[in-house]
């Protein structure tokens, strides 16, 4: 018994209408790589969580597992974690964590899957397919695998330079903010709202009279190292609340500043302290020491230039009597002891010629030595007379028969001479006995004379002394000059507009800058 052959009708419309749509073909490919995925799954069942296990042990970073996930993504693979879209991107031979681009990694991925798909696309199915009238929804001409990956490669491009300028978007809008804005606010302050100061610059100098000693300091004398410390006092002088003090009580400084017409910034309060004013005082005042050349460099801002002239001239003269006071408390210092030491000199002569004149009149004469002497002088007269008249009565007694008249006169003058004799050296046991003889008060005499010389030597060595410490605390005088007077500016010397706002932009993009690589880094740090 024979079968008739049983065959399909031939329908040239059913297979030419089921094999070239594009849900044919994506149904096709989708069982195809079941079954090849499939038979890949079942030979390596047991590989998968061995390989993720030394996946995990790699120490991989987040930002690693997220970029395999997107590329996992990208190329199509169900990855069920990022760990095993690691391991299905190394499966089909994708490295996720070379160094290049989504463009070449999508190229190399599409480049791989040429020949599966131009095998796939061979496969027709005939499916009964339904068409509609409308010509508006025909199918498009159908691509080929070049076509189809330079579309994607197009809207890879697309997205990266989508999100580029979203970035730069951002980017410009952050520096706006954080930036340009605050730029723009600081320029208007400065050339709209700042109210404009005049300076008046000054130089001066503190100088040594002429002449040095001797020491060390006088090899010194007539440079800037001589004043250095005179110089540094007078800068801290001008630049303390002294100087302030007395500025605010001769010509108010904070009244010129709390006026309506300053800006909010630099303008004081009705009750400002003594603090806040010399706040401000240490911005107007600028002062500066310049040790190589010994002069003071000062600058006084202030609202008008009349004003600042006026404030100059006064810490000048400020400055100056500072200067004349430190002087004479030296010149005081040094002659202090010269001045002690010639007073008592004097005192001591003048007590010592008390002495000896109250000694003169003691004595009721004036040299007790010439008295002495004028005693002994007639003394030794009186004997020479004595022994001549002793003599004579012995040449009238060797005579055989003498002259009684004669030997008698001769007795009677010896007798005369022997009394006057007595009674001189009676005068002169007087004179030079006792507490009050002559020859006693001839040595206190002496010794007040002595002593008188003395102290006139004292008083002239301390006069001398005198004279050189004068002279030298004379050397030692400061003295205040001024090399460059205050002129008054025809022009505003601050604010500095465009100088300050560079700054400022400077300032802030620094700040942005700082603030941002701080945020990268922490969140860097954060994600890993």
């Amino acid at each position: 018994m024979t079968t008739k052959p049983k065959a399909r009708k031939y329908n040239p419309d059913r297979a030419a209408r089921g094999s070239g749509t594009a849900e044919a073909r994506s149904d096709a490919i989708s069982r195809i790589r079941k079954a090849t995925q499939g038979a890949d799954a079942e030979g390596d069942a047991k590989q998968p969580g061995t390989e993720l296990d030394a996946i995990k042990h790699e120490g991989l970073t987040g930002r690693q597992l997220r970029v395999a996930r997107r590329l996992a993504h990208k190329n199509g693979l169900a990855a069920t974690s990022d760990y095993d879209a690691v391991r299905l991107l190394r499966k089909k031979g994708i490295d996720p964590f070379q160094r290049t681009n989504l463009l070449d990694l999508a190229s190399s991925g599409q480049n791989k899957s040429t020949g599966d798909d131009a095998a796939q696309d061979n496969i027709k199915i005939n499916l009964p397919q339904t068409t509609k009238e409308s010509q508006k929804n025909l199918p498009g001409p159908e691509l080929s695998p070049a076509e189809r990956r330079e579309y994607e490669i197009g809207q890879i491009q697309k997205d990266i330079a989508r999100r580029r300028r979203r970035k730069l978007a951002a980017l410009f809008a952050r520096l706006a903010v954080f930036v340009i804005l605050p730029t723009f606010i600081v320029g208007y302050y400065f050339y709209r709202v700042a109210t404009p100061m005049y300076a008046s610059d000054s130089v001066f100098s503190i100088l040594q009279a002429d002449g040095g000693g001797a020491s060390f300091g006088g090899f010194l004398a007539g440079t800037q190292f001589a004043t250095a410390q005179d110089s540094v006092a007078t800068q801290e002088f001008l630049e303390s609340k002294d100087a302030l003090e007395r500025l605010e009580r001769d010509v108010g400084f904070a009244e010129f500043f709390q006026q309506d017409g300053m800006d909010p910034i630099q303008r004081l309060p009705a009750n400002a302290t003594l603090e806040e004013a010399y706040k401000l005082f240490s911005r107007m005042i600028t002062i500066g020491y310049d040790p190589s050349d010994g002069v003071i460099r000062m600058e006084v801002v202030a609202p008008s230039p009349e004003i600042s002239v006026d404030w100059s001239k006064r810490l000048i003269s400020y400055a100056e009597e500072r200067i004349n006071g430190l002087t004479e408390l030296k010149r005081e210092d040094q002659m202090r002891d010269a001045l002690s030491s010639f007073e008592a000199a004097q005192e001591a002569r003048r007590q010592a010629q008390e002495d000896l004149i109250e000694l003169q009149l003691q004595g009721a004469v004036l040299d007790p030595q010439s008295v002495i002497a004028s005693l002994r002088g007639r003394i030794d007269q009186f004997e020479i007379e004595l022994q001549d008249r002793e003599l004579q009565l012995a040449a009238l007694l060797d005579n055989s028969r003498p002259n009684s008249a004669k030997v008698e006169g001769t007795r009677a003058d010896i007798e005369r001479l022997e009394a006057v004799l007595a009674e001189l050296n009676a005068e002169m046991l007087d004179a030079s006995a006792g507490e009050n003889s002559l020859a006693r008060l001839s040595v206190r005499i002496q010794m007040a004379q002595a002593d008188l010389a003395a102290r006139d030597m004292m008083l002239q060595t301390a006069m001398q002394q005198m004279e050189s410490t004068r002279t030298e605390a004379n050397r030692k005088v400061r003295y205040l000059t001024v090399s460059v007077n205050p002129v008054p500016s025809q022009e505003p010397s601050y604010p500095r507009k465009f100088e300050n706002t560079i700054l400022a932009f400077l300032l802030f993009a620094g700040i942005y800058l700082m603030i941002s690589l701080t945020a990268s880094v922490l969140r860097e740090q954060v994600s890993s």
